[in-house]
């Protein structure tokens, strides 16, 4: 997972509530063994409609996507976020997200921001037109005309975006801990190596 510190650029001024993860990945892209090419089936049936945001020549690569209340919601599907980050999304700016999203999202290193709906309407006015910028370290998120809406976040999740650290990672990083460990239960309790077969 790669660090994230800071969003900038275009934000995809979606603005719908309840937005399940059916729409955000379709069922049948549940059938792949792989998070490559998610990105195509994300919002499939919205993108549908030629004019529709995700595909638009102003928002295509959009790297935030701001949404309207309970995004996620529905069933608890992981290819929902591993769909919004092939299709470039490292942030989603909302009033609420279903808790099961926003926990996949943390885990694939996608920074779910919640902030009050008069925030929220203000930059889907500003997305329309001008860039947004969301900045963990600071956990604020700003505009080029002077907004600053701060936003809390769990200290944990913080630091593992920050630190690029998924369950994988936040392992390894005890390495020398874990190594410490063994050795010492080895050293201690060498009868356990007959029990579990280690040698």
């Amino acid at each position: 997972m790669e660090p994230l510190r800071e969003v900038d650029g275009r934000a995809i001024p979606f603005g719908a509530k309840n937005v399940d993860t059916d729409v955000i990945i379709p069922a049948h892209w549940l059938k792949t063994i792989t998070r490559e090419g998610m990105g195509r089936g994300a919002f499939e049936t919205l993108r549908k409609d030629p004019d529709n945001l995700f595909d638009s020549a102003e928002f295509k690569g959009a790297p935030i996507l701001i949404a309207g209340d309970n995004f996620g919601c529905g069933s608890s599907r992981e290819h929902a976020a591993w769909a919004l980050l092939d299709l470039g999304i490292k942030a989603v700016i909302a009033p609420s997200f279903s808790d099961i999203f926003s926990g996949n999202a943390f885990k694939n290193g996608i920074l779910t921001v919640v902030l009050p709906q008069p925030a929220i309407d203000r930059l889907l006015e500003v997305a329309k037109t001008d860039p947004v910028h969301v900045d963990l370290e600071n956990q604020v998120v700003t505009t080029p005309f002077q907004d600053r809406f701060e936003f809390e976040i769990d200290p944990f999740r913080k630091d593992c975006l920050l630190g690029g650290l998924d369950e994988v990672g936040l392992t390894l990083a005890r390495d020398a801990a874990i190594s410490a460990h063994e050795n010492k239960r080895q050293a201690d309790l060498p009868w356990l190596e007959k029990v579990t077969g280690e040698k």
